[in-house]
């Protein structure tokens, strides 16, 4: 065996180790590359108490309640779940009820899930002003006739 064919089958060896490699790693990490788990899912992979991940969906409609020493409690829901959030602390300025929120924390029961961070999602129609203004001065706005943009 030559030296070109020794270096060519060393390189072929090692790309085949770290490509073996690389789908363990990218299976062991299937579960928990999401971004967010919906009530729904939480409660379909019956998930135990004590776990921690994300939690996302919409703010249901009615169901903010401010307590003392800055306790909150809401819901978050999607088409087919809702699920009780409490959380200690201050919420971000676009949190409000029916827009996206994401809550990281951990869960303590079937339905009941304790945030520690809270992320409220503005909706996908966002524009900051100034990227609004230099489309409509090129001619190429397509948001509603009468609607302005929305600011930060």
């Amino acid at each position: 065996m030559t030296r070109k064919q020794r270096r060519l089958t060393l390189i072929g060896i090692a790309g085949g180790i770290l490509a073996i490699a690389l789908g363990l790693v990218l299976y062991a990490m299937n579960d928990t590359i999401v971004f967010f788990n919906s009530p729904a899912d939480i409660q379909a992979k019956n998930v135990q108490p004590g776990t921690r991940l994300r939690l996302g969906g919409l703010v249901k409609e009615g169901t903010v309640q401010r307590g003392a020493d800055q306790q909150i409690t809401f819901e978050v829901m999607d088409a087919q779940a809702s699920m009780k959030v409490h959380y200690k602390g201050l919420l971000p300025d676009l949190f409000r009820e029916g827009q996206g929120v994401v809550a990281e924390g951990v869960l303590e029961n079937a339905s009941v899930f304790r945030a520690d961070s809270v992320l409220a999602k503005h909706d996908e129609n966002y524009m900051p002003r100034e990227v609004a203004d230099a489309l409509k001065k090129q001619g190429h706005w397509q948001g509603e006739a009468n609607a302005a943009p929305k600011t930060q």
